[in-house]
C-alpha cells in the first residue's frame, strides 16, 4: 500500500517539471514577439480599424461556439510532442519575423508571422488531427489584420483601372461611344462607399474571411482542390464587381438615372457578393471532407522526446539574442524647408493628436509640418511629412476621407517629364460637383514618384534614404496643367530637394 503515495509524489513532481518547462517556453516565445503587441493594441482599439474589430469579435464568438461544441482540453499539461509540420511552422515563422523586423519593418507582416508561428507552436501540444482541422480558424484570426491598405496600394488601383477598361470596351461593343476610362472611374468613385465590403479589393478581403470560415465550419481539407476553389471564388468576386460597375455605368451614365444608380450601388454589391459566396460553398463541397471527420482513421501515439523542450527553449534564446530592430539611419527632424520668396507662407501647426498619429505614438522619427500658402493666384494648404520609414507615409486619400471628402477622381499627372504626381478631385459624398483639388507626390534625394508602392520597396534597401510626402490641397478646383500650378509644383519640388540635401548626413 505504501507504493501509491510515492507514485503520487513522483507523478506530481514530473507534472510540475513539465509545467515549468512549458511555462519557460511560453515566456520566451512571448518575449521574442514583444514588438508586435503595441501594434495589435492599436489595431484593436482605434476607431479607424472598427471594421477589423467587429470582424474579430464575430470570429472569436464563432471559435468559442465551436470549441464548446467539441470540448476543450488544456493542451500544455504534457510534454511537447514531435510534430514536424507544427515545429517547422513555428521556427520558420519566428526566423521570418526576425528578418522582417530587421529589414522590412512592416507591422502587418510581423503580426501575421506571429499568429502563424504561434499556431505552429500549439501543434506541439495539440492532437495532430485537431491541429489540422483548426488551421482555417488560425488563418481567420490572422486575416482580421488590416491588409486592405497594402492590397489597395499594390493591386487596388490597377484592379479598378482594369475594371474600368473592360467596362469601357464592353459598352463600346454595344455601340455606345464616348465612355472613356476616366469617366467610368470618376462615376464609380463618386458612388463608392468607403467601408463597403462588396466592391473591389475589399470584397477579396471579406471573401477570404468567408471562405476560411466556411472551410473550418464545414470541415473541408486544405488541399489542391481547396486552392483551386479559392482561385475560382476570387475570380467570381472580381466578375461580380465587374458586373456591378457595368450596370451602374449603364444606368447612371448612359441612361442618365444617377439617383437610381446611387440606390442600386449597395444592393448590387451585396447581391454579387452573396452569389459568389453561395458558389464558394458549392466549390468547397467539391474538395471533400477533412480526414479529421473519418471515424475509422487509425491514431498513432505521439512521440514526446525528452530533448525537445530544452532544445526548443535553447532555440528561442538564440532567436531572442539575434533579434534586432531596424536601425533608424536619419533623424527626420533635421530637415528645414526654404520656400520661394514670392510664396506667402503662414505656419499651421499640426495638433498633438495628428503628430502622435504620424509618429505612431512617438516610436517613428518623423517631421510633419503644415502651412497655409498663396502664390500667383493660387491658395491652399501644404503638408510635408519627412521620414526614413514608409510607415509614416500614409495615402492622403485616407485623410481626406476622414475629413468628410470623397475622392471623385484620382489620376497620374506629369507636372514635368520627370515629375509625376497623383492628382485628386474632391467633393462631398454623393455629389459629383468638385469642391477641391489636391496633388501629392513622394520625393527622395534621387527620384519623385506618385506610386506609394515605390516608396515601400525603396525601404527594402540595406540603407534606406529619407523621403518626403508632399500634399497640396487647393482652396478651389484648379487645373493642374495651368502655368501657375506647374510653376508651384516645380518650386515646391526644388524646395524639398534642397531640404533633403541639407538635412542628409
Amino acid at each position: 500500500m505504501s507504493i501509491f503515495p510515492h507514485a503520487t509524489r513522483d507523478t506530481s513532481f514530473k507534472l510540475l517539471l513539465v509545467l515549468v518547462a512549458n511555462a519557460i517556453i511560453l515566456v520566451l516565445w512571448l518575449w521574442l514577439f514583444r514588438p508586435v503587441y503595441s501594434y495589435l493594441g492599436i489595431i484593436f482599439t482605434r476607431q479607424e480599424f472598427r471594421t477589423n474589430q467587429v470582424v474579430l469579435l464575430a470570429i472569436l464568438i464563432l471559435i468559442v461556439l465551436q470549441v464548446r461544441r467539441q470540448g476543450f482540453k488544456f493542451p500544455m499539461l504534457s510534454q511537447p510532442q514531435l510534430h514536424p509540420v507544427g515545429l517547422a511552422l513555428a521556427l520558420s515563422g519566428a526566423i521570418a519575423f526576425i528578418a522582417a523586423e530587421r529589414w522590412l519593418e512592416i507591422n502587418t507582416l510581423s503580426a501575421s508571422l506571429f499568429g502563424l508561428a504561434t499556431y505552429g507552436l500549439l501543434g506541439l501540444w495539440m492532437e495532430p488531427r485537431s491541429w489540422r482541422a483548426g488551421l482555417p480558424a488560425a488563418l481567420l484570426l490572422v486575416g482580421v489584420l488590416p491588409f486592405g491598405e497594402h492590397m489597395d496600394t499594390f493591386i487596388g488601383y490597377p484592379l479598378r483601372l482594369a475594371t474600368a477598361r473592360i467596362v469601357s470596351q464592353g459598352i463600346a461593343a454595344l455601340g455606345i461611344p464616348n465612355m472613356g476610362v476616366d469617366t467610368i472611374l470618376v462615376f464609380e468613385n463618386g458612388l463608392s462607399q468607403v467601408d463597403s465590403p462588396c466592391s473591389g479589393v475589399k470584397s477579396l478581403w471579406s471573401g477570404g474571411l468567408f471562405i476560411l470560415a466556411a472551410t473550418w465550419i464545414e470541415h473541408r481539407p486544405i488541399n489542391r482542390r481547396w486552392i483551386l476553389a479559392v482561385i475560382g471564388f476570387a475570380l467570381l468576386l472580381l466578375a461580380a464587381n465587374l458586373a456591378r460597375v457595368a450596370v451602374l455605368v449603364l444606368v447612371g451614365q448612359v441612361a442618365g438615372w444617377s439617383l437610381l444608380a446611387e440606390m442600386l450601388h449597395v444592393p448590387l454589391g451585396i447581391m454579387g457578393f452573396l452569389a459568389a459566396c453561395l458558389a464558394a460553398v458549392v466549390l468547397l463541397r467539391w474538395t471533400g471532407r477533412s480526414s479529421a471527420d473519418h471515424a475509422g482513421e487509425r491514431l498513432s501515439s505521439p512521440t514526446r522526446p525528452r530533448w525537445l523542450a530544452p532544445a526548443l527553449a535553447a532555440a528561442l534564446v538564440v532567436l531572442i539574442i539575434l533579434y534586432a530592430p531596424r536601425p533608424q539611419q536619419v533623424s527626420a527632424a533635421s530637415f528645414a524647408w526654404d520656400f520661394p520668396g514670392d510664396m506667402v507662407i503662414q505656419s499651421w501647426p499640426l495638433t498633438p493628436a495628428e503628430v502622435d498619429w504620424l509618429s505612431d505614438g512617438g516610436s517613428i522619427p518623423v517631421s510633419g509640418t503644415r502651412w497655409r500658402f498663396e502664390r500667383q493666384g493660387l491658395s491652399g494648404s501644404l503638408l510635408l511629412v519627412a521620414s526614413d520609414t514608409w510607415r509614416s507615409h500614409h495615402r492622403p486619400e485616407r485623410c481626406f476621407t476622414v475629413y468628410g471628402l470623397n475622392v471623385q477622381e484620382s489620376r497620374l499627372f506629369m507636372a514635368s517629364p520627370d515629375f509625376p504626381l497623383r492628382w485628386l478631385t474632391l467633393g462631398k459624398p454623393g455629389d459629383t460637383k468638385p469642391l477641391y483639388t489636391a496633388g501629392y507626390w513622394l520625393q527622395s534625394n534621387q527620384r519623385v514618384t506618385d506610386d506609394y508602392a515605390v516608396r515601400i520597396w525603396d525601404d527594402m534597401q540595406p540603407q534606406p534614404q529619407p523621403w518626403v510626402l508632399v500634399t497640396v490641397l487647393f482652396d478651389d478646383p484648379v487645373d493642374p496643367s495651368g502655368d501657375e500650378a506647374r510653376a508651384l509644383f516645380a518650386a515646391l519640388g526644388e524646395s524639398v530637394q534642397n531640404g533633403l540635401q541639407t538635412g542628409s548626413p
